[in-house]
């Protein structure tokens, strides 16, 4: 799933939505080298390798990407569906419960977004 990227990189730097956004269109995992090709054929001014591992570690580090070890290397995947499922994952992760409260506090300030989070509910336990 392509990525709506944030318009100030919010939870993500402008490189690392760039990678992201790559590993996102991706069927497959894909090695360093891969992610490095699909990328520098974008830019101007080609990335180097290291760079190119060094963000896709970070971004494993940071949990948005998983590496799976094959030979000497490793292959990445999106671990998340887009920058927003991050943002979520690090505000639960850093605030937990109360992050919760909050955003149904704001939700019920929007008829419609607190209607789809009724609905989502709903669907979640199964009823």
């Amino acid at each position: 799933m392509a990525s709506q990227s944030s318009p100030a990189g919010v939870v993500l730097g402008a490189l690392e939505t760039e990678i992201m956004n790559v590993l996102w269109n991706a069927p497959d995992p894909l090695s360093v080298r891969e992610v490095l090709d699909e990328v520098n054929e974008k830019r101007a001014s080609p990335l180097a390798y290291t760079t190119v591992m060094t963000v896709l570690g970070r971004l494993a580090d940071k949990g948005a990407t998983t590496r799976t070890k094959q030979g000497r290397g490793y292959l990445y995947t999106a671990a998340v569906v887009d920058e927003a499922a991050l943002a979520v994952r690090e505000v639960l992760r850093d605030f937990g419960a109360a992050a919760v409260a909050h955003f149904v506090d704001e939700a019920r300030g929007t008829p419609e977004l607190m209607a789809r989070l009724e609905r989502l509910m709903r669907e979640g336990d199964g009823t």
